[in-house]
Parts: C-alpha cells; sequence; structure tokens
C-alpha cells in the first residue's frame, strides 16, 4: 500500500507527540511517498518549534537524524496542478502538493491538519484516519 505522509506525521513521530504509536502503526508495512518539498517543511517546522521555545537545537538535530532514517521516497509533483487547485481551494500551495502528490501515486494521504484533510476530500483524495 502507498501512503502519502504530510510534515504533521513526520513531526509528530519525530517529536513524539501522542499520535506517533498509532502512525507507525498505520504506515508499517507501506510504501511512504511525500513531495520534495516535505525536507523544507520539516526545516521550517522546526524553526517554528525554536521561536516558541518547543524544541532546542539538539532536539531537532537529533530528530533530522532520525529523519533521515525513515524510508520515504520522495517525488516531484506537477507544479501546475498544485497552484490550481491552491487557487480552487484558496489554500496554500503546500499543502496543494500533497493532494497533488496522492493524485499523482493514486495513494492515500495521511495527515493531522484538519484543513489539509478537507481540502484533500474535496479533491477526492482518499485519507487515512489516525
Amino acid at each position: 500500500m502507498k501512503i502519502i505522509t504530510d510534515t504533521s506525521i513526520i513531526i509528530s513521530v519525530l517529536v513524539n507527540e501522542s499520535h506517533k504509536l498509532k502512525i507507525v502503526e498505520k504506515t508499517k508495512h507501506a510504501e511512504i511517498i511525500a513531495p520534495a518539498s516535505l525536507h523544507w517543511e520539516i526545516g521550517n517546522a522546526f524553526s517554528a518549534m525554536f521561536k516558541r521555545n518547543r524544541i532546542t537545537i539538539d532536539q531537532a538535530t537529533d530528530a533530522l537524524a532520525f529523519y533521515y532514517k525513515i524510508p520515504i521516497r520522495f517525488v516531484d509533483i506537477n507544479l501546475e496542478s498544485a497552484i490550481k487547485i491552491a487557487s480552487q481551494l484558496d489554500i496554500y500551495a503546500y499543502d496543494a502538493y500533497f493532494i497533488v502528490c496522492a493524485q499523482q501515486q493514486k495513494a492515500s494521504l495521511l495527515t493531522l491538519d484538519k484543513k489539509l484533510a478537507e481540502a484533500s476530500k474535496k479533491m477526492g483524495v482518499t485519507l487515512i484516519e489516525v
């Protein structure tokens, strides 16, 4: 089974949030796929956590070491499709990348982001509940 994972899922696992065990169970034996933009979104999430004093640089560095071990297949997405979806649904392009990724890969999306989940449903993307 192919699963598209977004930033919220990866961050939840990396910082040991309450959903971690459910996420690990849902993704066991699955092919995990994400748009290449995930790398930059992970960096942005950590920088936001620094500003809120939620994480230290040492914790982020340790989390990144674990992140690099997660077997994620990164794919390019159709940027034109993404910006059309972003415009149509009034969402950020970064969210549209995950929708397009799911459409292109004919895969379900795993997310903790409620707005992304709603937008994905509107575009016919199957969601995996956590």
